[in-house]
């Protein structure tokens, strides 16, 4: 590469760049294309595509490298809008989005669709009421906006502990994800592969910070969505002639219907809000809308994803980026369902009804990890019948290239974009956890005097040991990874969304109520989901925890308001300058020097 990553060469070069590593990615998985129709193992075509997407985000991370403060935490602030935007849908397209989406709607039918309408509608609420506030505020991270405009550690000690809680729940399950995909596709112990994923999370972010994490994150949403897309065009090609499977899978649906009849299945969740049996359930409708609620002021609240906002070069670009991120987060979200119709649809058509010994080879690989597929003849007539079908929804996306008879190498480019989507997200939380631990606490309140050196190896040592902390839970297996995502959503809804939203558009909040608020809202919401998690606690409303924030949030901005009002309002000083944020242009300066532009 002609330029050192980071400069102003590379930067004016962004278009040439990443066309060529484009270009260059598509040329490499032709190539191994024509190594398998001329005998190459599988397992070396799996090892290759790992391998060698690894290398190219250590490569990446290897020219990010980096000493400065301001580049480590927010890439010196000279990312441009269009490629922050693609920054910012891989840090979203975690393994939730890209290995556990399509297996939900594959398994709930409509009711699963309530995590794209979810995920989807945050980032509106992430442009109208945050991201070009918060860039205009002028912090490093989100305890840094929580300190300033709170004026004390305290408000930024609970800002790092509702941080932690979330971001670290999250990493979780992005662990488990990758663990899927190595332990797959390297032929490893489950628990192992964990581990062994680590290494590409950490290449990428240790040496260049934000900035190393950014400019790989563009190149894994290239790798990603590249991925995402060839199977199912290839599916909706073959079967229709149209190579847009979102113009197609109405068919793939009809053709589902007649082979159900076929094959004797009665379909569930055939309309919206229905339940085991098919029937229009008030509990289901009540969770759909909670779960939609809790995912959208969730995806406003993401320390990690905030972060991308504070990386601009402008006020104006932070506004830009979010419509990016808005579309690029679309092109995968919009295929979803597809992905799930035709994924189905290969299922019916070649599995279910086979005979039990003649089932093709990927389903002892796929049975031999993590128990994510299970067969059993219960009815002992050798025949596969749906319900002897057991697939968890973490491997439908990985799994329908072999499922669909596709090309092995289709099936290394999926698990290539899985791991993008996983490395990715993880390495943005990651960033997120250490970052705070490191400049909010280690810096400011321990010690405020060390240097620039000192502090990039603080941060540098808790990114190694955050991950290495996660990746032992995760080899526990605490839940599936859309279940965890979910988790963290609401953990971080409850515990920022009301102190965030209020900073900026109330400027009568105080520090006591937003310190107050902030962590009774957490609180209710960890309580929830503890509780029925772990303790069999009765739901509430029956309300499932995965949308706990339901009962946090409105006890954070309802306590944040009362006790507001009954103590001291905030200086002047600070209520001009929270006013002066929400002004469209100029620059901002807070007169105390504790936030800048």
């Amino acid at each position: 590469m002609a330029y050192r990553i980071g400069t102003g060469g590379f930067v004016a070069n962004l278009g040439k760049i990443y066309a060529g590593y484009t270009g260059g990615f598509i040329g490499f998985t032709i190539l191994l294309a024509i190594a398998e129709q001329m005998g190459v193992p599988n397992k070396i075509i799996g090892y290759a595509f790992v391998f060698l997407t690894i290398f190219v985000y250590a490569y990446i991370g290897f020219l990010s490298r980096t000493m400065e403060i301001s580049e480590y935490y927010v890439a010196g602030r000279v990312v441009p809008a269009f490629y922050n935007g693609m920054a910012t849908g891989a840090d979203w397209m975690s393994a939730a989005s890209f290995i556990s989406m399509a297996g939900g709607l594959y398994l709930g039918g409509y009711n699963a669709i309530g995590y794209v309408l979810g995920w989807t509608g945050g980032y509106v609420l992430v442009g109208i009421l945050l991201a070009p506030y918060l860039r205009k505020f002028g912090q490093f991270t989100v305890p840094d906006f929580l300190g300033v405009r709170y004026a004390g550690n305290t408000a930024r000690i609970c800002g790092v502990i509702v941080l932690f809680c979330a971001s670290f729940t999250y990493i979780v399950a992005q662990t488990f994800g990758i663990g899927i995909i190595t332990s797959r596709f390297l032929g490893i112990p489950f628990e192992l592969a964990i581990f062994a994923g680590l290494v590409g999370i950490l290449v990428c972010s240790m040496l260049g910070g934000m900035r190393a994490v950014t400019w790989t994150q563009v190149a894994q949403y290239i790798i990603l969505i590249i991925a995402y897309l060839t199977p199912v065009v290839w599916l909706s090609t073959k079967r229709y002639g149209i190579p847009i499977p979102e113009l197609t899978y109405g068919q793939a649906l009809q053709q589902i219907t007649e082979l159900e009849a076929k094959l004797g299945i009665v379909r569930h969740h055939v309309a919206p809000f229905t339940d085991a049996k098919g029937a229009f359930s008030w509990t289901e409708f009540h969770n759909f809308w909670a779960l939609v609620l809790c995912l959208m002021v969730g995806t406003a609240s993401l320390p990690h994803i905030l972060m991308r906002y504070f990386t601009t070069p402008s006020v104006r670009e932070a506004r830009s980026s979010v419509g990016w991120s808005i579309f690029f987060i679309f092109l995968l979200y919009f295929t979803a369902p597809a992905y799930a119709a035709f994924a189905k649809l290969e299922v019916y058509s070649n599995v279910i009804g086979q005979p039990i010994a003649s089932l093709p080879a990927w389903v002892q690989n796929w049975s031999q990890v993590a128990g994510m597929l299970t067969i059993k003849d219960a009815n002992g007539d050798g025949i596969l019948q749906l319900a002897e079908f057991t697939i968890n929804q973490d491997i439908i996306v990985l799994s329908m290239p072999e499922i669909a008879g596709l090309p092995y190498v289709i099936s290394g480019l999926v698990a290539a974009g899985g791991l993008a989507a996983a490395l990715s997200t993880a390495d943005g939380l990651l960033l997120a956890i250490a970052n705070a631990l490191s400049h909010d606490i280690y810096y400011k309140l321990i010690d405020p005097k060390a240097s620039t050196a000192r502090r990039l190896v603080v941060a540098r040592t808790l990114l190694v040991a955050v991950a290495l902390i996660a990746a032992a839970v995760a080899g526990t297996r605490p839940s599936g990874i859309i279940q965890m995502v979910a988790w963290a959503f609401s953990l971080a809804a409850a515990g920022l969304f009301a102190p965030l939203v209020l900073g900026i558009w109330w400027k009568r909040t105080t520090s006591v109520g937003a310190i107050v608020g902030m962590m009774a809202g957490f609180g209710v919401c960890l309580f929830y989901l503890i509780a029925t998690r772990y303790f069999d606690m009765p739901l509430w409303f029956g309300i499932r925890n995965i949308s706990s924030a339901l009962f946090g949030l409105p006890v954070a901005f309802g306590v944040t308001w009362i006790v507001s009002l009954m103590t001291t309002p905030p200086s002047k000083e600070m209520q001009d300058f929270v006013d002066s944020i929400r002004t469209p242009k100029g620059a901002v300066a807070f007169t105390a020097g504790q936030a800048h532009e």
